[in-house]
């Protein structure tokens, strides 16, 4: 006879099997979850109907497990173990976070431009139907600039979101330099928290993450951040000791990025196909696994789980990794960074400064390497674009010709840069 546990893993791989490697990613449903779920065609129009008939009626979700409650630092309150990075037009796509309101994901993370404004009025929408919700969400925005530009932003995300606070507020949206924490941000950040317009702040970093994350853990007047961590990163022995410190000075750490993707996105290497098959043995998709190993670390409060354009079947797939109890073994969290030892040629490990130091008139090497990723690996074209498009013109001119000789020599994985250049121009302009 089988054990229970070993029964679901037995039934979990032959779901795996039947639907076969190409259709892992989106349609493993756990049935823990939703015992009486199977994956369809038409399963994200039913998820979308479930959602929006669970969040207006409480009583039908009273079964769902709950997501593991985290530490925020030293806080003194918890957080869902994942949150719903609400990086999309949430106002074309609501059910998404009646989705995650049914499964629990109740720690939103969005921006003042994500989705041109939609992703905050969207939640907006949510809190204009339903106001009692805002107590039970915990609520993130990004934005940057100046004081002043921060002071008409976070106005502008109140009005969208239909609130008169947000939870943690990032008034550097993607930091590349500890020197950007300057004693104006801090002042401003003091005033909005003594007028009760936000409760903590920080930033978000995916460039030069070890170095930004050691200078906030020595400020002492940054809550919280969000940072590129993963399979890959938390190999790096100073991004480590750069947790470890924020850790030990009660700093909150959400993780983004966990999926690691590389470049150029070849489909299915035997390198990737390896990992895949490895934990479809063990019922797990490859996304899963990269979601439990960055949980196993204590240190990180939340995993912010990104649902692509609003995919509900991504954020329930995802949601599954977080709800079920088994850890990675000691040879499974080898095996993966084993993976990201063979693979490391292929990602960008943010690492700006270095591409900065060797190329100092093309400071935007990291972001092009990012916006191609969000476009090989995220499969989000547009996103990809309007990043892109986002850079001076004539920098994404000069970078095309420029020579990245020496901040390829330099580069610890080995990327080709200028080859990415170029392919980001082709496929991005």
């Amino acid at each position: 006879m089988f054990k229970k546990e070993e029964k679901s893993a037995i039934n979990r791989r032959g779901f795996l099997k039947t639907v076969g490697a190409a259709g892992i990613g989106t349609a493993l449903v756990s049935t823990r979850l939703f015992a009486d779920s199977t994956p369809s065609a038409s399963s994200g129009q039913a998820a979308a109907k479930d959602a929006n008939t669970a969040a207006k009626d409480p009583n039908a979700v009273k079964e769902q497990r709950a997501i593991p409650m985290r530490e925020f630092g030293n806080k003194g309150f918890k957080v869902p173990a994942c949150s719903l990075g609400v990086m999309f037009d949430a106002e074309a796509n609501t059910a998404v976070l009646r989705k995650a309101l049914q499964l629990g994901v109740t720690f939103w993370d969005c921006a003042y431009a994500y989705g041109n404004g939609k992703s905050e009025s969207g939640i907006g929408i949510i809190l204009k139907e339903q106001p009692e919700l805002r107590k039970k969400l915990i609520i993130t925005s990004k934005s940057g600039g100046t004081p002043e530009e921060l002071e008409n932003h976070l106005q502008e995300s109140l009005k969208r979101m239909n609130t008169d606070y947000i939870d943690v507020y990032y008034g550097v949206h993607g930091l590349d330099n500890p020197a950007d924490l300057t004693d104006e941000l801090k002042k401003w950040a003091e005033g909005a928290k003594k007028r009760k317009l936000i409760k903590y702040f920080g930033f978000s970093t995916h460039s030069n993450m070890a170095d930004n994350l050691t200078a906030a853990a020595k400020a002492g007047w940054i809550d919280a951040i969000t940072t590129t961590y993963n399979f890959r990163v938390m190999q790096d022995p100073k991004m480590n000791d750069a947790v470890e410190a924020c850790n030990k000075a009660g700093v909150a750490l959400i993780a983004m990025k966990m999926q690691a993707k590389r470049q150029p996105a070849e489909k299915e290497t035997p390198k990737e196909k390896e990992v895949m098959e490895y934990f479809t043995r063990k019922g797990f998709t490859e996304g899963q696994a990269k979601i439990k190993a960055v949980l196993q670390d204590k240190r990180i409060c939340s995993a912010c789980i990104g649902v692509g354009r609003g995919n509900i079947e991504h954020l329930i797939t995802d949601v599954d990794a977080v709800l079920d109890e088994r850890e990675l073994s000691k040879k499974d969290l080898a095996f993966l960074a084993e993976h990201a030892k063979k693979t490391c040629d292929g990602y960008c490990a943010g690492c700006a400064s270095i591409c900065a130091a060797a190329s100092p008139d093309m400071p935007y090497v990291a972001d092009v390497m990012r916006y191609l990723m969000y476009y090989n690996g995220y499969r989000d074209a547009e996103m990809a674009k309007q990043n892109y498009a986002g850079l001076p013109a004539d920098a994404r001119a000069k970078m095309i010709s420029a020579d990245y000789s020496l901040a390829e020599s330099r580069c610890p994985n080995r990327l080709p840069i200028a080859k990415l250049v170029k392919e980001a121009a082709r496929k991005l302009a």
